[in-house]
This record gives structure tokens, C-alpha cells and sequence, in this order.
């Protein structure tokens, strides 16, 4: 297949594809240090339409607040890299679609903007599935420590969505 993107990445965004149209669910993401790589992997695939119904790009604290309704209180609180505030957007994402499932990831892709409590390469994500118990969180944070790079941060943070997204 020719892309832009690497291929373990349309790859893996190909069986997301296939296995949920073969489940009949459409996918939304909220995505913010991947700046729109998920959806961008998930589009890239034909057919995509039957299964992808939006993504998020929600990079701001005020995009997280006004396209998908998380909290002011949350992020101040937690910061915008923690689980409340992933989970709020995986919640806002299936509030504000019509998916059956939504994936949220909010992280620090560097180089720059990292602590000793949440160094350079730490992602959160969230999954939310319409009809669950929204108190139910199904929620994730991981530390990418091999991740060299910016881009090896995006890449990872990536594929680990694309993952929460199979049926």
C-alpha cells in the first residue's frame, strides 16, 4: 500500500478498520499529543468511511474543554496529562459522535514540557464504549522510555489507540 505513514502503523490501523465493520461499530478519537496520527492512520485505509465516524484534535486545554467538555477544574486539578482528563475525553468524543467506541490519548511527546512525575514520553489513554457505565473508567498511562524521539513518541502513543480500538 503507498503512504505517507509507516507501515506497522497503516497496518495495524487496517485490521481496526476490518475488524470493526466486521463488528458494526464506528470509532471516534480524541487525540492530543498524536495531533491527529490516529485518524490520519485510520483514514488512510479504504473503506475507513464504514467505520470511522470522527477524530478530535483537541491539542489546547481550551480545545479539550470546548470540543469535548472536560473540565476546567479537571485539567487545573490533574493536569492535562492524567487519567481523569483522558477519560473525560474519551467520554466527550462518544458524547459528541455517533461511535460506538471512542479512544482518547493526551501526553507529553517532547522534547521539551516533561517533569519527574511525568517525564518526556508519558501517554494516557482512555476507551469509552456507548452504553457502558461511564463511571467505569478504562483508563491507561505508560511511560514510552525507549521512545528517543518526538516523532518515536507519536508513533507509539499511536499504535498503543489503534490497539484500544479492536473489538
Amino acid at each position: 500500500m503507498d503512504t505517507l505513514l509507516p507501515p506497522e502503523l497503516t497496518a495495524l490501523a487496517a485490521r481496526v478498520i476490518a475488524e470493526n465493520k466486521a463488528a458494526g461499530r464506528m470509532v471516534a478519537v480524541a487525540e492530543s499529543c498524536t495531533g491527529g496520527l490516529v485518524a490520519a492512520a485510520l483514514t488512510e485505509i479504504a473503506g475507513s468511511s464504514a467505520v470511522v465516524d470522527r477524530g478530535f484534535v483537541t491539542y489546547s486545554n481550551e480545545a479539550k474543554h470546548e470540543m469535548l467538555g472536560v473540565s476546567t477544574d479537571l485539567i487545573d486539578t490533574f493536569g492535562a496529562v492524567s487519567v481523569a482528563v483522558a477519560w473525560s475525553m474519551a467520554q466527550g468524543a462518544l458524547k459528541h459522535s455517533r461511535a460506538s467506541v471512542a479512544v482518547a490519548i493526551t501526553g507529553i511527546a517532547g522534547p521539551d514540557g516533561g517533569s519527574e512525575q511525568k517525564p518526556v514520553g508519558t501517554v494516557v489513554f482512555a476507551k469509552a464504549e456507548r452504553g457502558e457505565d461511564p463511571e467505569a473508567v478504562v483508563a491507561e498511562q505508560k511511560v514510552f522510555e525507549t521512545a528517543k524521539t518526538r516523532a518515536e513518541v507519536r508513533l507509539q502513543a499511536a499504535l498503543v489507540a489503534l490497539e484500544l480500538l479492536l473489538p
